[in-house]
């Protein structure tokens, strides 16, 4: 780990003179003439035209730490071309074009010096390499991503992504998440400049997937109101149809909506009863009386019958076992922040080492994806700190399953695009409780 810290902190003169080469290419020539430059310094394994910049690439092949160096080189230059890329709606389809040269690395071309050709195989190995590197998988990601303008969002993917005879894989879905951007997108060797195009990407991404849910919404209630004084041959007219944004039904997504957004809890909506329990909380004397109190707070919206089973003991014995030398303490931010950050390790996935989700599934399984999400949004409206935390375990259940075919997975997209509609009804900017009754 040292030995990547020391890296990231210090460039050697080769690697600079190759970022300096692309940066200043990249500013004069096209997307199509800056992807064959790519693939002739990269993949070809023949003479790139500058001598300097050949020498340089060299120079990095011959170190003895150039496995330790080159994917971080590689990863760079990516980055080099998608950042400029990327702000260009008319340039992001050449996105996925340079990360599909790795898909097929060539072998060294006939006809080669001997020298030249193990020069050759040895930097085509290091690209075949890098294919299996947690860089590659997130470049991989960001190309899907970025495959598609936001007017685009929703339709489907790029074909050059992924084979289109093969089965439509969950990774191909990336897009449609935003939360998922920061924590699928990202490691912790990005760059400020990575940083800053996932932030754009993710806020375009979040804001279309807002306003097509508003138009979606606005399209029922006016279709409703239409109903009731005219003929169906009138509202067709009057107005024009809006596809469903998600890849909810129309039935689960209206109630999701009317769910997160409406009075669902006894006449209050989830934030009413979240900023009610955090008054009760400010009185709590003990951290052990404030742990009981959070139990009540999330049994509630348990189905009784699902509850008594197991699930409530489970949850109460999980919540025994977080910080018990606690037990006599005063409630402080530290400790609500680590009780809550726990609790969404055990309802999702611990960890993406070990990422064992039964309970999860065992929820979305009898409780259903709205009142599993549900659980979840209680405890993120009541300790928004830990929001980055829940998107973060939803990530991990998501690169788990990132190449499953999506029939496979049919659970997990449901509670992703559920996940979408509680966060854009309970931390979006628009409207969204005006969706007419059923």
């Amino acid at each position: 780990m040292d030995t990547v810290v020391d890296h990231r902190m210090s460039i050697t003169a080769p690697e600079q003179v190759i970022y300096d080469h692309l940066l200043y290419c990249i500013e004069q020539e096209s997307p199509e003439q800056m992807i064959q430059r790519f693939r002739m310094l990269f993949l070809d394994g023949g003479r790139y035209p500058d001598d300097r910049v050949s020498s340089a690439l060299g120079q990095i092949l011959a170190s003895s730490s150039v496995q330790a160096i080159f994917p971080h080189l590689l990863n760079r230059c990516c980055h080099i071309l998608i950042n400029r890329w990327q702000s260009r709606p008319q340039f992001q389809l050449s996105i996925p074009l340079l990360i599909e040269l790795f898909e097929a690395v060539p072998d060294a071309p006939a006809g080669f010096s001997y020298r030249r050709s193990l020069s050759a195989a040895k930097l085509q190995g290091l690209v075949k390499g890098f294919r299996q590197t947690h860089q590659y998988a997130t470049l991989r990601r960001l190309a899907q991503v970025l495959s598609q303008s936001v007017e685009d969002y929703g339709r489907e993917p790029a074909p050059s992504i992924q084979s289109s005879n093969q089965p439509r894989s969950l990774g191909t879905l990336i897009q449609r998440y935003p939360y998922l951007y920061q924590h699928c997108l990202l490691d912790d060797r990005s760059t400020q400049d990575q940083q800053n195009t996932v932030y754009r990407i993710q806020t375009q991404a979040q804001q279309k997937l807002e306003l097509d849910l508003s138009r979606y919404i606005t399209y029922h209630v006016r279709r409703s109101q239409i109903q009731h004084q005219g003929t169906p041959e009138q509202v067709s007219r009057l107005i024009r149809p809006v596809a469903n944004p998600t890849l909810l039904d129309e039935r689960n997504l209206n109630q999701a909506i009317r769910h997160y957004s409406g009075k669902a809890i006894g006449g209050r909506t989830y934030r009413d009863v979240a900023n009610g329990f955090i008054l009760h909380t400010r009185q709590t004397q003990t951290y052990a009386s404030f742990k009981d109190n959070l139990y009540q707070y999330i049994v509630t919206g348990v189905e009784p019958t699902y509850g008594q089973r197991q699930f409530n003991n489970q949850l109460h014995k999980q919540l025994q076992l977080i910080l018990p030398d606690s037990a006599t303490k005063p409630v402080n931010d530290f400790l609500v922040v680590r009780t809550c950050s726990q609790l969404l390790n055990f309802l999702v996935v611990d960890n993406a080492k070990s990422p064992h989700h039964f309970v999860f599934i065992d929820l979305v399984t009898n409780l259903g994806p709205i009142l599993t999400t549900g659980l979840l949004l209680r405890i993120v409206l009541f300790c928004s700190k830990v929001r980055p935390y829940l998107e973060r375990r939803f990530s991990i259940l998501f690169n788990h399953y990132e190449y499953s075919e999506r029939g496979a997975v049919q659970w997990l997209v449901t509670a992703l695009e559920t996940l979408n509609v509680a966060f854009v009804t309970n931390f979006g900017t628009l409207d969204l409780s005006l969706l007419p009754k059923k």
